[in-house]
């Protein structure tokens, strides 16, 4: 066991806990604004199909009912305006970040293989080349790396941490450029929903991919577009000829998504009112953090989407994380993300309204 654990990072997390401390003796308590956990109820609509579906005594199938696989196909057609979609070009999965830590694995890559993400980025990206075995390299732009041994190609837009957004151009640019050197390109978009100053694009739609999806997957997940972090609920949508043997696998391994789950994420993909209810609560914090942030000496970079503020006061960020853990404020050291975030700190909009009310009153000094 210690052989796996030892391919891995220190677990970052573990080293915000004495601020974490300092900010919960604040004498108003602590507003943590460090980690993107949803904090708004689940939609009604969408409880009720859990409950409804909570006599299932059955095992529940890895590829997902029927009805599921209808209700993603639809929503990619829908809003992300992917074509032609069938059955075979979906695949549910227990949470994003299992998929992002496993997929390397499952897709067979090890020593010799590389995969590439971007400078600032998910953790889990590197975890899971590690836990493959594989070599791992991140880049400022994705047609500039050697493309010899390169296997996997993660894409992240809207970004996670700086919220930054990849346009249809360069999308465009990097698949084809990934095409012509065989390299699987994996699309995480789990935050195309909550697009702030301008509407995230997909490498699903046919103006990226001109109408193939050969070589592309997109990962989306429930988490944050409809508050269900907490139900494990997200799904792949892409390339048959990599899904198929991906289903194969996960069928062995018994990665199935309850069935209760299912039939919440049908109700909740075939509805959009939630998501638009839950966006507006999300532009409200973000308009009052971003002004607080910004009169109290902040500068934001990117942040046109995703559930974070990319913010700096030009010094290291543990002296940043430190000083607003004084005003009883956590936020995440941007070299969580890569050393290119060491001046940097995310700053999350998953807060109640009276938190962020909270954290937004002590930034201005009231």
């Amino acid at each position: 066991m210690s052989a796996v654990s030892d391919r891995l990072p220190a677990f970052p997390w573990d080293k915000l806990e004495p601020y974490k401390r300092k900010a919960a003796a604040h004498h108003d308590g602590i507003v943590d604004l460090s980690v993107g956990t949803p904090v708004d109820p689940v939609p009604d609509l969408i409880q009720k199909a859990l409950v409804d579906a909570a006599d299932s005594p059955g095992y529940p199938t890895v590829w997902g009912t029927p009805a599921l696989r209808d209700a993603i196909t639809g929503w990619a057609e829908r809003r992300l305006g992917a074509r032609d979609l069938t059955h075979r070009h979906v695949l549910p999965v227990v949470g994003s970040k299992e998929l992002v830590a496993w997929l390397p694995t499952q897709l067979g890559l090890g020593p010799g293989d590389t995969v590439a993400y971007p400078r600032l980025a998910y953790p889990t990206y590197e975890v899971g080349a590690r836990l493959a075995r594989a070599g791992y390299v991140a880049y400022d732009e994705p047609t500039g790396l050697d493309p010899a041994g390169l296997k996997l190609l993660w894409l992240n837009s809207p970004s996670n941490p700086t919220g930054r957004v990849l346009g249809k151009e360069e999308l465009t640019r990097t698949v084809a450029w990934a095409r012509e050197h065989g390299v699987l390109v994996v699309a995480d978009e789990c935050y195309i929903e909550l697009g702030w100053e301008t509407d995230p694009a997909s490498v699903l739609h046919p103006d990226v991919n001109g109408g193939s999806l050969d070589g592309l997957v997109a990962v989306h997940s429930l988490s944050k577009r409809s508050n269900l972090a907490g139900y494990r609920a997200a799904f792949l949508v892409g390339d048959p000829a990599v899904l198929g043997p991906l289903l194969e696998i996960r069928k062995h391994g018994g990665m199935m998504t309850s069935a209760p789950t299912q039939a919440a994420v049908v109700a909740a993909l075939s509805d959009d009112t939630h998501v638009h209810e839950q966006r507006e609560r999300y532009a409200a914090r973000r308009t009052a953090l971003r002004e607080a942030l910004l009169a109290h000496g902040f500068r934001i970079e990117h942040s046109e989407a995703s559930l974070y503020l990319w913010a700096t006061r030009d010094e290291s960020c543990w002296d940043t994380v430190d000083h607003l853990a004084d005003l009883g404020i956590l936020v995440a050291p941007g070299d969580f993300y890569g050393p290119a975030g060491e001046r940097f700190v995310r700053v999350a909009l998953t807060a109640t309204d009276e938190r962020v009310g909270a954290a937004t009153a002590r930034l201005v000094g009231r």
